[in-house]
């Protein structure tokens, strides 16, 4: 079936091509070259079908104005992938939702796209290949891990991809600035260490490295993430560490993400956490509901937001 509309497709283009009859042959549309963890993309200027495939990966898209066709689902609501702080964005545009679980590779050929954004995606080899054979593709810069890509690296990275490199230096200028601000206003966070941490995974406690997109939140604010747990984390964005090293998640502050109440009860009875000092001293806290959602995203439309509602609470915590 993909075969089959890939075929069509570029039958279809092979077709209107023919269709200018002796017309003086237009001129080659300028294209933009994107280097990326496969190498690089060659994309057609202003692309008008955008397909957001990473799975916060739309926020990025539309601080440029543009709506993307599909976004692909993360968390939340099922019939709307535009989250609170992207409404304004959006509009009244509805994307197509595309599954979670697996790409869909028939439903993406049939949107027929003129770039495909997956740097926060995580793609293989072979799904890159065949995406590539669909549409343009463009992925995360090779120094990144998958879903490690830093908020201002995207914004530029789709700032080029969308034609638009100047207004990509302008987010990210306006962005920084209001977290300079926000440190500056709380100097109680420089140096503090911090452990951001959530409900029990596969039976060990999972925590996010340096390198992780939502811990920079709390890096760009001057805190750090202990050393030992980057070690246990090795070269990937998060790790785990056994109930027995629970102690571990014992930082100036400890950070629980909860997607969801249960996640929320699961780890307020949890005993072996409430023993923790960080605990017991009052230096731990919640992030749920949509400073939850806006960590996850951390995107130059989501961070303004969660500096604003979030930050009074970390700085009280780090007291």
């Amino acid at each position: 079936m993909l075969r089959r509309l890939l075929i069509g497709f570029a039958a279809a283009v092979l077709v209107a091509g023919c269709a200018s009859g002796a017309a003086p042959e237009a001129a080659a549309p300028a294209t933009i070259t994107v280097p990326h963890k496969f190498g690089e993309t060659m994309v057609p200027a202003q692309p008008q079908r955008v397909v957001s495939l990473g799975y916060t990966e739309q926020d990025a898209i539309l601080a440029f104005g543009v709506v993307p066709v599909a976004v692909r689902y993360a968390f939340g609501s099922r019939d709307d992938a535009i989250f609170p702080w992207a409404d304004a964005a959006a509009g009244d545009a509805r994307p197509e939702i595309l599954p979670r679980e697996e790409i869909d590779f028939e439903k993406i050929a049939a949107l027929r796209p003129d770039l495909i954004m997956a740097v926060t995606a995580g793609l293989d080899q072979q799904q890159y290949d065949t995406l590539s054979r669909i549409a343009p593709t463009v992925v995360q810069p090779a120094e990144y891990v998958d879903f490690g890509t830093p908020w201002q690296v995207q914004t530029r990275v789709t700032g080029q991809a969308l034609g638009q490199p100047e207004r990509a230096e302008e987010l990210v200028a306006q962005v920084e600035a209001r977290f300079a601000e926000v440190k500056a206003a709380h100097s109680e966070l420089a140096g503090r260490t911090l452990a951001l941490s959530g409900p029990m995974y596969e039976g060990a406690y999972p925590f996010h490295a340096t390198d992780d997109t939502r811990t920079r939140f709390f890096g760009a604010l001057g805190m750090v993430v202990p050393p030992e747990l980057d070690a246990a984390a090795g070269n990937s964005f998060y790790g785990t560490v056994s109930r027995e090293n629970a102690s571990m998640l014992n930082a100036d502050v400890l950070i629980w993400q909860a997607g969801s109440p249960q996640e929320r009860v699961e780890i307020e009875t949890d005993p072996i956490l409430a023993a923790l000092p960080v605990v017991r001293e009052g230096r731990a806290l919640f992030m749920d509901g949509t400073d939850y959602d806006a960590l996850q995203f951390s995107s130059a439309l989501s961070l303004p937001y969660l500096l604003d509602q979030f930050v009074p609470r970390l700085a009280a915590a780090a007291r």
